[in-house]
């Protein structure tokens, strides 16, 4: 039979697979590098496949190339006279541990990996015992077997730090990290002892409870400002000292009430911008602890460990050029030059990103008042991009309308099973029919008074806990609009969002192109941009996170309430745009509920949602409401079914949105656990102390005071 692979390209393949997997293996590294740390503030889908297949090649490649070193070892006869070939290639070796030890800026491509570390310290701990195997297989005293020590050495640190930061990542002992020390409380024996022995001497004797309530107000407020510098204006010290707290929220466990009072008083005198700026680099803080080797390089062990492997690389390369190379191939010292060369610049690239990190600004300012540290200061500053322009996170929220993609359809290609499944071609099509926006300034100042009017008016701490329950029904009743709390109350969440996107939708377009006193489009700082935009980010969320959201049949009324959107865009022939398709639906009579024709075999809302868009518009021409109270009203819908979906979402759900750009629903979920709208803290009395309180009887007074005499 006739080889498909000729026989020439084999033998030239088996003569250079060492070679190109050394350099693959380099480039891959050098990849993860420069695009790790950009997960964090990029939503681009290329930039996270690139680095999803070079972190999953990464590991492959420097294993592959490892094994290939060890079985050409296990070719020579003779291990103690290897040709010179053999000791150049067998130098490679502690280079591919540097690999696997991976770069700073990516240890984990997705939150799960880090509960993987254990399978991941065998896996890497097998492959350093074969490349220590293939070093002591290749001793024959020649210079270059020496100079492998100290790259070696580099390599084991490298892998160390990456199995050590993947462990302190992992849920456990991320968890166990954060428990307080343990706490006996009081020796209630020896209280109990001394309780008996008064008592046995004849007192009446009772227990008194004593209360340091946590103070709330303006005194706590002066008292915080007293233990915290005041900063400069990037918040790096604000942001830490807050990221130390309430990043146990990430390992589900609870605040105490002193830390929920005292960030209440911290962000309720804040501006919006400032709020914002502090929780995007407590998140920046919480990326680079999940994702990255900031546990280790950021610690006075990890710069001396980081110092020393790059010293091993320097040494080596100033040593590789002085010594003899006569004895080995130019295509062998071309490569080991590349690898010295590659490493070299990789240390020096991850020595400018650590220089210009928030973690190092944050030490440069706590230590401005050395010299020395303020001249480095100053001169990373001078150079440094400005930390207000600087991105942390993508700033950008998903945009997705479904009357819009529906329109998009073709219902005659649609093959007759689609009401039941979305074939694997329409669902890719269907993933890159959304937008992108980035999030306008008013939209955060709106959420930012919102939840901030929440945790003013709340009369306790308590109060916020139950406001975290609300999704909309809170507004409505303060607005007296009893006729519409049926579109929110007994409704699943999932149906909530659908039926006011559609709503919402609807209402927008009719005052935009459905009256003639319609004059212009709404300005963007206008209450209908804003819930246009907020409706849109949770149709978003609701189609492309679902995993964000609580459980429910989401995806199966989005079917259905599409596809019966499709038919009846194809049954009105004189639909041709959306305008006229959203006039359409508005026209269709709701006077009897859907659901007493259609049943409930079909989960859509289309129509139930055009009942919601009458009622809404009822607000103008029933209750006398102007339009710019009917859409105040809707956006403060919106921010309540914002605030109750960002409080539902689960903590790895958040941590996983860090390495997709952020999410601005992770980002609300911070900001209303500091201003005290959370569940997860615990409401107790303080700190308690009990004493005695002696009572003497009438009768036994001088017997009494004569004992206590004797006894003291």
């Amino acid at each position: 039979m006739t080889q498909i692979i000729p026989k020439s390209f084999r033998k030239a393949w088996s003569e250079s697979e060492i070679r190109v997997a050394v350099l693959v293996s380099l480039i891959l590294q050098s990849i993860l590098i420069m695009k790790g740390d950009r997960r964090k503030y990029s939503t681009n889908i290329w930039i996270r496949f690139i680095v999803w297949l070079a972190y999953l090649f990464a590991d492959w490649v420097a294993t592959l190339s490892i094994g290939a070193l060890s079985n050409l070892q296990g070719d020579e006869s003779d291990a103690t006279s290897a040709s010179q070939s053999y000791i150049i290639t067998s130098f490679w070796a502690p280079f591919l541990l540097l690999h696997l030890g991976g770069p700073d800026t990516i240890t984990a491509y997705s939150f799960e990996d880090n509960e993987l570390w254990w399978r991941n310290f065998v896996v890497l701990s097998g492959q350093v015992g074969v490349a220590f195997y293939i070093f002591l297989n290749a001793w024959s005293n020649n210079r270059l077997n020496f100079l492998s020590v100290p790259i070696l050495v580099a390599g084991i640190i490298k892998f160390g730090e990456r199995i050590w930061v993947l462990m302190c990542a992992s849920s456990e002992h991320f968890r166990k990290s954060m428990l307080p020390s343990p706490d006996p409380g009081p020796n209630y024996a020896r209280y109990m002892d001394e309780y008996e022995s008064r008592k046995a001497e004849g007192f009446k004797v009772s227990s008194e409870r004593i209360i340091e309530a946590p103070t709330v107000g303006h005194t706590h407020h002066n008292y915080l400002y007293n233990v915290i510098p005041k900063n400069d204006s990037n918040n790096l010290q604000d942001a830490y000292y807050y990221f130390e707290i309430f990043k146990c929220l990430f390992a589900d466990l609870i605040l105490s009430i002193h830390d929920i009072v005292n960030s209440q008083s911290f962000f309720q005198e804040r501006s919006y911008k400032e709020a914002f700026r502090v929780i995007e680099i407590e998140l920046g803080f919480m990326y680079d602890m999940f994702y990255t080797k900031a546990v280790v390089i950021y610690s006075v062990v990890g710069g001396f460990l980081r110092f020393f492997s790059f010293s091993c690389v320097i040494c080596v390369s100033l040593a590789f050029l002085i010594t003899d190379k006569q004895d080995y191939t130019g295509a062998d010292i071309v490569i080991t030059y590349i690898l010295l060369a590659g490493a070299i610049i990789l240390e020096i690239y991850a020595v400018v990103l650590l220089l210009f990190s928030d973690w190092t600004m944050l030490w440069l300012i706590k230590h401005k008042n050395r010299s020395v540290v303020h001249l480095l200061y100053q001169a990373i500053t001078s150079i440094s991009p400005s930390k207000e322009k600087s991105k942390r996170w993508s700033n950008t929220i998903g945009q997705f309308n479904l009357i819009r993609l529906c329109l998009k359809d073709k219902p005659a290609n649609r093959c007759r099973f689609y009401h039941k499944v979305i074939s694997t071609y329409d669902h890719l099509l269907f993933r890159f029919r959304h937008g992108k926006l980035s999030i306008p300034d008013e939209l955060k100042e709106l959420i930012f008074q919102q939840l901030l009017m929440k945790s003013r008016s709340t009369a306790d701490l308590s109060a916020g806990r139950e406001s975290c329950d609300h999704r909309g029904e809170w507004v409505l009743k303060n607005e007296k609009c009893d006729h519409i709390l049926k579109w929110i109350i007994s409704r699943e969440f999932d149906q909530t969002i659908l039926l006011w996107h559609i709503a919402t939708d609807l209402c927008y377009d009719h005052d935009l192109n459905g009256n003639s006193y319609a004059t212009s489009k709404p300005k963007e700082n206008s209450p209908q941009s804003r819930s246009l935009w907020l409706s849109e980010y949770m149709m978003y969320i609701l189609v492309m996170r679902p995993f964000m959201l609580p459980n429910g049949i989401g995806q199966i009324r989005f079917q259905d309430t599409c596809a019966e959107a499709i038919e009846f865009f194809h049954g009105k022939k004189s639909i041709a745009n959306a305008d006229k398709a959203r006039g359409g639906l508005r026209r269709v009579s709701t006077e009897i509920p859907p659901s007493e024709v259609k049943g409930d075999r079909s989960k859509s809302v289309l129509f139930d949602a055009c009942g919601l868009a009458k009622a809404l518009q009822s607000l103008e021409t029933e209750h006398n409401w102007n339009r710019e109270k009917k859409w105040e009203l809707i956006s403060h819908v919106w921010l309540e079914i914002l605030s109750y979906a960002a409080s539902q979402c689960q903590r790895n759900q958040h941590a996983q949105q860090l390495r997709r750009g952020g999410e601005l629903l992770t980002h609300v979920w911070l900001l209303m656990a500091h201003l005290g709208i959370t569940k997860q803290f615990q409401i107790t009395d303080g700190h308690a102390s009990v004493g005695f309180k002696t009572i003497f009887a009438a009768e036994d007074w001088p017997k009494n005071i004569q004992k206590f005499s004797q006894n003291n």
